[in-house]
């Protein structure tokens, strides 16, 4: 039971790391990304590639996976900067499509729809299961509470005022003199480096990287959690990740309860939980659990 609730801690942690990704694209910049799982797909496939493949350290391909998927997602940025609203919106979905398209497809890169395994974890081999599940979950944690704390200070940073400026009115904003495509690059290739981070930290946990992982559900998740704590807030971003978690996983024990459900009727279920949660929340706290809120600036005296 301790190993399945790290483990469980850990899926939170990358949740944490999705939403804060997806939050500064579309919480502070106000662009729509529905590529996420592309994103997330790039990290974990680039770093199992540079661990497994070439032999480098977990550090490395850590690295690798955030510079990959950030600039994938400054140049995708880069080629999208005069479409708006729906149509970025199909845009970036198609883009996480070709991604696992590509995945299933390159045997000769991504071993297909077998996937790549053996993706080395730290410690993995030399720590009992219970032990590996608990550093892992550790430095998961870590790595998503550095973000955390990174996404605030820029959040309240003269850079985060002039993205929220640019996401409440791109006109106004560079009418004022700010160079609007270049922060709006800068804010989806960083958003889009958090992603490849996450895509990392779940490949080296699993130890497992195949195309069925990186389906569109799991935008919808994400977006779920950004929207269920707060857009534009970086606490509510994590604080939805766990949320969600929180359903998918406790979900799983009312199943036997409900005699009489078969394997897909209880996925079905739990989808449904998802989607009632969704309503409540939008019901209750439309601005989500923990909303924006103005940055106070202290006024020298």
């Amino acid at each position: 039971m301790t190993s399945y609730l790290l483990a469980t801690f850990a899926f939170a942690g990358i949740y944490a790391l999705l939403a804060l990704g997806l939050n500064v694209i579309w919480g502070m910049a106000g662009m729509i990304n529905l590529g996420l799982a592309g994103f997330f797909a790039l990290g974990a496939y680039a770093s199992a590639l540079v661990t497994v493949a070439l032999g480098a350290p977990i550090i490395v391909g850590v690295a690798v996976a955030i510079a990959v998927a950030a600039l994938a997602g400054g140049v995708l940025s880069r080629l999208t900067l005069t479409l708006r609203g729906d149509y970025l919106a199909i845009v970036t979905l198609g883009f996480g499509e070709v991604i696992r398209l590509v995945a299933a497809n390159e045997i000769w890169l991504t071993n297909g729809a077998d996937g790549i395994p053996g993706v080395p974890g730290p410690l993995r081999g030399q720590l009992t299961p219970l032990a590996f599940n608990g550093l892992s979950c550790a430095l998961i944690l870590l790595a998503a509470g550095f973000v955390w704390a990174l996404t605030e200070r820029l959040r309240r940073s003269p850079y985060g005022r002039v993205l929220r400026a640019i996401r409440e009115d791109e006109t106004a904003a560079a009418v004022a003199g700010k160079p609007v495509r270049r922060y709006k690059v800068q804010a989806f290739a960083l958003g889009a480096g958090i992603l490849g981070l996450a895509g990392a930290c779940y490949a080296h946990f699993t130890s497992y990287v195949a195309p069925d992982i990186f389906r569109p559900l799991l935008t919808i998740y994400i977006f779920l959690a950004l929207t269920a704590g707060g857009t534009g807030n970086t606490a509510g971003a994590v604080l939805g990740a766990f949320l969600v978690i929180l359903i998918l996983e406790g979900s799983r024990f009312i199943e036997p309860l409900l005699p009489g459900l078969s394997g897909a009727q209880g996925a079905a279920l739990r989808e449904i939980f998802i989607g009632a949660a969704l309503i409540l929340v939008m019901r209750l706290r439309p601005e989500g659990l923990l909303a924006e809120r103005p940055v106070q600036r202290s006024i020298p005296t």
